[in-house]
């Protein structure tokens, strides 16, 4: 049964008015949890951040023995629900949803008012699918990625490359597909990248970066065509689609990852405790199943890797926002 978004948030709001506010500490983690745990999910319902915290919220339900209560809180390209979750008590009650745009957000705002190492613990990465560039079939060029770049190098600004909104991961492919490629494109901002992917099927604009599990339904339908996937080797999930490396562009490897993190200073047997029941979420077949539906493929790492990751993610993402020149906001 699907619910209504107007209607989930309802039902949101009256779970989470039952929610007793954060009384446990350190000495009480061998009972966690002993009252539902609020999931925050930085994004409007519908997205594949909301996908993704609905799937895990259900099965950490199930494993936890608690209801894990998914609370969307979209806007400024994911910094208020981030910005809300930094502000939770450190108790293993108040996790975050997070995406590849947490990193993201550290390189291209001036003031996220967030630190990614102190306000957040890691726990761990739940799945990833690359981005991948779609374009008009109908246009001249789309053939293939080559055809593409031709098109773009002598049309210098002429070609549009749509986002789901500036400092969006699309925005930030896209920027790096623009440096490695040394092409000229116009960067066309939307809210979101459904908008984007619409007018590009409209002919409005020729391209847009996306992720498999928003853009498959209009691949197949034939009103979108995949020219290249930012990952270092082909996904078994999409074994039809090349990747840049294979075109000869080198260094555009990003992938969309979600993942569960927890409150700054969560007691480490807390953390502990939410990565296995994430890891057994993971393992389950009927996850991997809805994950491999939306060609998400299953990324668990511990906790102490997932940390490295978001270093190095965001060591590229600051080198990304100085060579392309981007002004911070």
């Amino acid at each position: 049964m699907t619910l209504r978004p107007s209607f989930c948030c309802a039902l949101t709001a009256v779970a989470l008015a039952s929610v007793p506010g954060p009384a446990v500490g350190p000495v009480q983690a061998q009972d966690y949890p002993n009252r539902p745990v609020r999931l925050i999910v930085p994004f409007a319902p519908g997205g594949g951040s909301d996908f993704v915290g609905r799937l895990i919220g259900q099965k950490l339900t199930e494993l936890l023995g608690q209801q894990v209560i998914v609370d969307n809180r979209p806007g400024a390209a994911s910094l208020v629900g981030t910005q809300i979750a930094a502000r939770g008590a450190p108790d293993g009650y108040t996790l975050l949803l997070a995406d590849a745009g947490f990193t993201i957000n550290i390189a291209f705002f001036r003031d996220p008012k967030y630190d990614a190492s102190k306000d957040f613990e890691p726990v761990s990465v739940i799945a990833g699918t690359p981005y991948i560039l779609v374009v008009n079939p109908q246009l001249p060029y789309s053939r293939s990625l080559k055809e593409f770049i031709a098109a773009a190098k002598s049309r210098p600004g002429e070609l549009a490359l749509g986002s789901a909104g500036s400092g969006s991961g699309t925005h930030m492919t896209g920027e790096l597909f623009r440096l490695r490629a040394g092409i000229s494109m116009t960067h066309v901002p939307y809210k979101s990248v459904g908008p984007a992917m619409a007018d590009v099927v409209a002919g409005q604009i020729q391209s847009t970066f996306s992720t498999p599990p928003t853009s498959l339904p209009l691949v197949k339908a034939g009103r979108l065509r995949i020219l290249a996937a930012a990952a270092p080797k082909r996904s078994p999930l999409l074994p039809e689609v090349p990747t840049f490396a294979e075109n000869g562009f080198t260094g555009i490897d990003v992938s969309n990852w979600y993942s569960v993190m927890s409150v700054g200073g969560t007691p480490k047997p807390v953390i502990q405790k939410l990565h296995g029941a994430v890891l057994r979420a993971i393992d389950s077949t009927d996850m991997r199943e809805r994950l491999a539906s939306s060609a998400l493929e299953p990324a668990p790492n511990t906790p102490e890797e997932f940390r490295a990751l978001i270093s190095r993610e965001i060591k590229r993402w600051v080198g990304v926002v100085k060579d392309a020149g981007i002004q911070q906001q």
